[in-house]
């Protein structure tokens, strides 16, 4: 049985917990999530905007005969990609919302962005109910909050986890 781990102050659920031999739905499998497509109007630009400014390594930029052509790349650290490309989705380019990356340190992941050109909004908790500027000042995990966007409109929100984790 999945069982929420609720912030007290804030209300927000932080996370599900099940024991790790217990699937729901009777799966006996785990299914990872790695890659996410991101739909885009100029894959150059954004295989641009996403290594240089993002930072994310490119691992694949290949074409699959005249239509298809698939641009894989990883945010550091992580162990899900995302994709960008011709002939692989047919969403609308900037139509992916609030993906999240999931950072230690959302003050160095935010300064680090706006360094390299990205614009990011600027940091925000809640409190209360309320969105209050600035880093949670407990630094609780998943409760601070940055949102940037790609060329073609796509957002992404930066979610600070693990801050007081021991390295």
């Amino acid at each position: 049985m999945t069982r929420a781990v609720t912030d007290e102050q804030s209300g927000l659920v932080l996370r599900s917990q099940r024991p790790t031999d217990e699937h729901e739905g009777g799966c006996i499998i785990d299914f990872k999530l790695e890659l996410l497509l991101i739909p885009v109007s100029d894959v150059d630009r954004a295989k641009t905007f996403y290594t240089e400014k993002a930072g994310f390594d490119l691992e694949v930029d290949t074409r699959v005969g005249d239509k298809i052509r698939v641009v894989q790349l990883t945010p550091p650290g992580s162990a899900c990609s995302i994709a960008v490309g011709t002939g692989i989705t047919d969403a609308a380019p900037g139509s992916a919302r609030g993906t999240h990356l999931v950072v230690s340190d959302i003050e160095a992941a935010r300064a680090e962005l706006v360094e390299r050109g990205v614009d990011v909004g600027e940091i925000r908790h809640v409190e209360s109910g309320e969105w209050v500027p600035g880093p949670d000042p407990e630094r609780s995990d998943y409760n601070s909050f940055a949102d940037f966007s790609d060329p073609d409109g796509n957002s992404w929100v930066l979610q600070e986890r693990g801050r007081s984790d021991p390295v």
